[in-house]
């Protein structure tokens, strides 16, 4: 920079000396148009340090992470009560909005009934289990006794002591004794399975019904939805009345979270060159003309759109840009040192400023243009 200085010096005085001190050339306008020529190509010098060494972003706004306020109701349901006012701090867990809790405490209501009348089917299942078995050694014996009095009958009928009859009674009291048997050892199986039909421990009919209970409790619970993270709600247009849920419609509300705001200023890409994470940085925001806030370069987001190609069944089509077009721009992530962050509102706007060397001598013009411009805001624009 020093040497620019010089060098605009000494050709300042070589045109004096020459044109005005000695007269030794006429001072002419071709004369007038190369000293001119020369002493704007030693201003590039200036231009470039000034371009590589402190970047300025013209473009540069406030960002603040935004939650958008869907209630996580299964049906569309009634707004109560707003509990929030526009614009006002809220703490997180804070109440926002109520809805109707009515439908959802019947549906608790049911479901708990449900699931003590499935824990007594449980016991009930047990019982069944138990009485099945000994309905099977009933059958049994019965059979036994069918089975003797078919051998009984069979020898009397034989010996010509006893009708033909009855032995044939008894052999189908034996067949359907048998058959009774398979049958409840069918039944005994069925509710035994019933009985021991588990997950975790847990009959599955009794789970079953648990798992629909919490999910019922977990819609009454957001019946009162709450502030997510410390933060306002801006542009509220809920009312008492309003029918909100999945099959109306989805956010309500967007919610300014306070905390990780930063700022986003857009660079042409080369003059990041020499910016690296960790660097000064210097911030005009128009919200606050005649004022300077200091931070850090936080992050480079190293790509843009312009390098993006959707999966498509389209070959690409690379079409000629002309160079007078404005160029693709990266974004850098800002961290303003201000322990006060609340007085950086959402989409505030200004520029910036990076000293990638902050020993350069091109570091005070920077400084001064940057102020120029947050000064210039105490009457620029002209709207009276």
């Amino acid at each position: 920079m020093m040497l620019g200085f010089v060098l605009l010096f000494l050709s300042g005085m070589v045109v004096w000396l020459v044109f005005f001190k000695f007269r030794w050339l006429k001072f002419s306008i071709p004369w007038a148009i190369f000293s001119s020529m020369a002493i704007v190509h030693l201003l590039i010098i200036f231009l470039i340090g000034l371009r590589f060494m402190t970047p300025l972003a013209t473009e540069a706004k406030l960002i603040q992470h935004t939650i958008q306020l869907t209630p996580r109701l299964p049906e569309p349901t009634l707004v109560t009560a707003v509990l929030v006012q526009p614009n006002v701090p809220v703490k997180k867990g804070q109440p926002l909005f109520q809805f109707d809790r009515r439908s959802y405490e019947f549906k608790v209501r049911q479901l708990e009934a449900q699931l003590a009348k499935a824990k007594q089917d449980v016991l009930v299942l047990k019982a069944d289990t138990q009485i099945n078995t000994q309905k099977i050694i009933r059958l049994k014996a019965e059979l036994e006794y069918a089975k003797y009095q078919q051998r009984l009958s069979a020898n009397l009928a034989q010996q010509g002591a006893g009708p033909e009859e009855d032995a044939q009674k008894w052999a189908a009291q034996v067949s359907a004794d048998e058959a009774s048997i398979k049958e409840a050892q069918a039944e005994e199986v069925r509710a035994r399975l019933r009985y021991t039909s588990e997950i975790n421990g847990v009959n599955t009919t009794v789970a079953a019904v648990q798992a629909e209970l919490d999910q019922a409790r977990f819609y009454l619970d957001n019946t009162l939805m709450v502030a997510p993270e410390d933060g306002m709600v801006i542009n509220m247009q809920v009312r008492p009345g309003m029918v909100a849920g999945d099959v109306r419609f989805g956010a309500i509300a967007s919610f300014v979270v306070d905390a990780d705001r930063y700022l986003l200023a857009n660079y042409f890409q080369e003059n990041l060159k020499y910016v690296k994470p960790g660097q000064t940085a210097e911030v005009a925001l128009d919200l606050y003309p005649g004022q300077i806030f200091t931070g850090k370069v936080e992050a480079i987001w190293r790509g843009s759109g312009a390098g993006q190609m959707l999966p498509s069944g389209t070959l690409p089509n690379f079409e000629y840009v002309p160079t007078e077009m404005p160029q693709g721009q990266f974004a850098v992530a800002i961290r303003l040192d201000d322990a006060d962050q609340s007085k950086f509102p959402i989409g505030s706007q200004g520029r910036a400023a990076i000293y990638a060397s902050p020993s350069s001598p091109f570091v005070w013009m920077r400084k001064i243009g940057i102020r120029g411009y947050t000064w210039l805001n105490w009457i620029y624009p002209f709207s009276g």
